[in-house]
């Protein structure tokens, strides 16, 4: 077999150990150990090979964002920052129809700025949120759908953990692209808002609206909340005008936020908590990064990732086709693998595509992180719907996955918009100080 033969065998093995249930990491590095191997010729020489990026990558400077961002989510939660905003939402944008539901879409927003795991945002608000809505008799549907939606924001808004692996990925600037996510995550949250208080509007049934609020209960309620603000704007800032790397502005993010946690009573046990279980997910997400990291670089031995593009770029179709294309990919494959490890298998052979058709790499790295955030919703995998049927077991699975499908409607035009105007992602990045 030539390598190119045996490439392909090896990434239709690796898409048949997926659908398999094998997880993605481990289906990946046996993948590509075993094809560095058949390529090489010398078990030997394959393994060392591959042994060599769990420590490459684990020593990558750019890497060391992730635990800060993740850390970040888990102590904004006990520094009572998801209470307060969606306290502030409801009384702020109650009064329209489906007042609680718009008001959770704005306060998943708020807390996903200060939060680097979409799972994480499901979780809680699924605690926060829901009984909140079913209690003023809104549709279980919708309440459900609402939140599992909600939370990809936090795939787009940073902190991201998906935008930092998409930098690494395609090496492009991690700081561009955590400062491009910002409006692209603020127009989803006004598209989800506006589907929602359409959809209310034309069937009043799914979700009234919620009065009785004085302007001065409204304005009592935003002063709790000025430690979201504060670690938005501390990252944010020292960011955009190049106070601070990433890492360091993550670093500072969750310093602050330690302050507020303690502030707001956090006990020793939730502080020891919220350090596991931000280690725990950095481990899963580096375990999957060095599995999959491996199997591209056996692609690389194959020159799999070259001959594809190369094929591409030969097509006779405008670039517009081939990028609808690639679109479709990701949404076909979002219905069965998570994101990190799409983004893992698939960019080594799309990016070069799209950067040989001369689109932007900072427009293209939003694009997919959205595309992936589909994928988080999309049965049969849809891990944010998982997460709310986990949290509240009385609203079946069925019921969730049917409360998303509004959802999923208003992310297609959000991709549709950002794509028709890529200057929205990256106007951003232009005002950036380097």
């Amino acid at each position: 077999m030539t390598p190119l033969a045996i490439g392909i065998a090896g990434a239709l093995g690796l898409l048949l150990l997926a659908v398999l249930g094998v997880r993605i990491a481990y289906a990946a590095a046996f993948v590509g150990i075993v094809g560095l191997v058949v390529l090489m010729g010398n078990p030997y020489a394959a393994l060392v090979a591959a042994g060599t990026i769990p420590f490459a990558k684990s020593t990558s400077y750019e890497l060391s964002v992730l635990p800060m961002f993740i850390l970040i989510g888990y102590l904004a939660y006990y520094a009572g920052m998801t209470r307060t905003s969606f306290e502030a939402a409801k009384r702020w944008f109650g009064w329209l129809p489906g007042g609680l539901a718009v008001g959770t879409i704005f306060a998943v927003a708020a807390f996903s700025a200060v939060s680097g795991a979409s799972t994480a945002a499901a979780a809680v608000f699924a605690r926060v949120a829901i009984p909140e809505m079913l209690r003023a008799g809104y549709n279980r549907r919708l309440a459900a759908g609402v939140v599992a939606a909600g939370s990809t924001l936090d795939s787009l808004i940073p902190p991201s953990a998906l935008l930092v692996i998409y930098g690494i990925i395609v090496e492009q600037s991690i700081g561009d692209l955590l400062i491009a996510g910002f409006v692209p995550g603020i127009i989803s949250a006004l598209v989800y808002c506006a589907i929602v208080v359409l959809r209310c509007k034309l069937d009043p049934s799914l979700g009234r609206p919620i009065t009785g609020y004085t302007w001065q209960q409204r304005f009592e309620s935003l002063p709790p909340t000025a430690p979201i603000w504060i670690v938005i704007l501390l990252i944010f800032t020292s960011m955009l005008f190049g106070w601070a790397t990433p890492t360091e502005a993550g670093a500072l993010g969750a310093f602050s936020t330690l302050v507020f946690a303690w502030r707001h009573r956090m006990t020793w046990g939730q502080f020891r908590g919220a350090l596991l279980e931000s280690a725990k997910l950095t481990v899963m997400i580096f375990t999957i990064i060095w599995g999959v990291l491996i199997f591209v670089r056996f692609l690389g031995y194959a020159n799999l990732p070259a001959t594809f593009s190369g094929w591409i770029g030969d097509l006779k179709l405008p670039p517009l086709a081939i990028l609808l294309a690639i679109y479709a990919i990701y949404l076909v494959l979002g219905c069965f693998m998570d994101a990190i490890g799409m983004m893992l298998l698939t960019l080594p052979i799309v990016y070069p595509i799209v950067e040989g058709l001369g689109y932007d790499p900072i427009w293209f790295g939003i694009i997919v992180v959205k595309l992936c955030g589909i994928g988080l919703l999309t049965p049969p995998v849809g891990l944010s719907a998982f997460v709310v049927n986990g949290v509240r077991p009385d609203i079946p699975l069925g019921d969730v996955f049917r409360g998303i499908w509004p959802f999923l409607l208003a992310d297609v035009l959000t991709v549709a918009l950002l794509t028709a105007y890529p200057q929205l992602v990256t106007f951003v990045v232009d005002l950036r100080v380097r």
